[in-house]
C-alpha cells in the first residue's frame, strides 16, 4: 500500500466543483500527492512535476482536452492519462484513445467510483511492468544466482 499511496496525480478541469471533488476523493482514498490545474496550459508548464496520473477533463476553455493530451502524450508518453467529459460521444471516447489517452470516463453520479477502478488497473499494469522488465541491478545478480 505504500507505493500506491505515492502515486503523483494531476487533475485538469476549469470547473473547480469537479476539480475539488476528484482532489476529495483521491485524497479519502489516501492518495496524498495531487495537485489541481483549472486549464491545460498550466497543467503542461508542470509537466517536469512527473506525474503518473493525469485525470483531464475534455473541454476547457484555453485549450481542449485533445490539444493538452497531445502534448502531453509529446512530452512523456507514459503519463497515463485518463480524459474525462461530460459528453457521452462514443466518437469523443474513441479520439481520446486514438491520441493516447488510458481510459475515458462519462463525468456521471459514479465519476469516482470509476476512478478507483482505472487506478487499480493502472498499477496492475504498472507491477506488470516492473516485473517484467527488472531493472539492471536485477539482471547483474540473476547472472550470478
Amino acid at each position: 500500500m505504500e507505493a500506491i499511496n505515492k502515486l503523483k496525480f494531476f487533475i485538469v478541469d476549469d470547473d473547480i466543483f469537479c476539480t475539488n471533488v476528484y482532489k476529495q476523493y483521491l485524497q479519502n482514498s489516501h492518495f496524498e500527492d495531487v495537485t489541481c490545474f483549472t486549464n491545460g496550459s498550466d497543467c503542461l508548464e508542470n509537466l517536469n512535476q512527473n506525474p503518473d496520473i493525469i485525470f483531464l477533463d475534455h473541454n476547457m476553455d484555453d485549450m481542449t482536452g485533445f490539444e493538452v493530451l497531445k502534448k502531453i502524450k509529446r512530452y512523456n508518453p507514459d503519463i497515463y492519462i485518463v480524459m474525462i467529459s461530460a459528453q457521452e460521444s462514443i466518437n469523443t471516447a474513441v479520439d481520446a484513445l486514438k491520441y493516447g489517452a488510458f481510459d475515458y470516463m462519462v463525468k456521471d453520479a459514479t465519476v469516482c467510483e470509476k476512478m478507483q477502478k482505472v487506478i487499480e488497473r493502472i498499477l496492475k499494469i504498472k507491477e506488470e511492468i516492473r516485473r517484467s522488465n527488472p531493472s539492471t541491478i536485477q539482471r547483474i545478480l540473476s547472472i550470478f544466482l
